[in-house]
């Protein structure tokens, strides 16, 4: 327990909090319903993190975002302290984790199946997913979008926010991250204070980069997760198409 604790000093895990925590540092307000394959995941009404809608019945996510077996996926929502007509609240029905992951930081990645089939509509869509193994080129302009904080001590954005940031080469990602990054199954990027970007609460949401979904929120310096020293870290994705795969074949809801 005492290595745990030390570990959290250094970084952590933008865990998933109320609404009141998460968010996008700066950046801007989302066009309505622009990203239909957002979904906010909530405990008791409130927005926990964030994922997206790869199948109609599954959302891909961060591991760590499970807090228990209450979870309610939330899906065509620009803003969620509202109930618009546009929004489909489905529970989950199972948490598929990845094997590998033992609650640290390596293998964070988590598919939701839905109790049901989402409504495939202008406001609710599935998002497509990058090839194996394809790759990333460093220093492109990616987004990241999320609900809530919009700063420290500043309040929540109860509409959808997004924000630009920039691949980080992993060698840098390393020589700062060290034994926490692993570059087989991690990306991360630059950003400036300024400019600000992903925060504490938006775990689970995508990092787009040329409109694919390329990594998973997953975890910032842990005192302050808009210091620039410190590279945002994010899951790969195309590290683990094989594994999703695998887990969507075996999984179909009956129309």
């Amino acid at each position: 327990m005492i290595h745990a604790y030390c570990i959290i000093l250094l970084l952590q895990l933008l865990s998933p909090t109320g609404g009141s925590e998460s968010g996008i540092v700066n950046g801007k307000v989302s066009k309505p319903h622009s990203r239909p394959y957002m979904a906010s995941l909530q405990y008791d009404g409130q927005h926990s993190c964030g994922g997206i809608l790869i199948r109609e019945d599954f959302v891909l996510t961060a591991a760590h975002c499970k807090q228990s077996d209450t979870m309610t996926v939330v899906l065509g929502a620009h803003n969620i302290s509202k109930k618009e007509k546009s929004q489909q609240r489905i529970n989950v029905t199972k948490y598929i984790k990845h094997p590998k992951y033992n609650g640290k930081y390596d293998y964070d990645i988590m598919l939701l199946k839905l109790k049901k089939n989402a409504t495939l509509n202008k406001f609710v869509k599935t998002i497509g997913l990058p090839k194996k193994k394809g790759k990333i080129p460093a220093n492109i302009k990616c987004t990241v979008a999320g609900w809530g904080r919009t700063g420290q001590d500043k309040p929540a954005s109860d509409v959808l926010k997004e924000n630009t940031e920039k691949l980080q080469f992993n060698s840098e990602c390393k020589y700062i991250w060290q034994q926490y990054f692993d570059d087989d199954s991690m990306i991360c990027t630059k950003f400036t204070r300024k400019a600000g970007g992903i925060c504490q609460g938006d775990s689970g949401g995508p990092l787009i980069c040329n409109s694919m979904p390329q990594g998973i929120t997953a975890f910032t310096a842990g005192d302050d997760c808009n210091n620039p020293k410190y590279p945002h870290v994010f899951t790969k994705v195309n590290a683990f198409i094989p594994w999703i795969k695998e887990v969507l074949k075996g999984n179909r809801n009956v129309a």
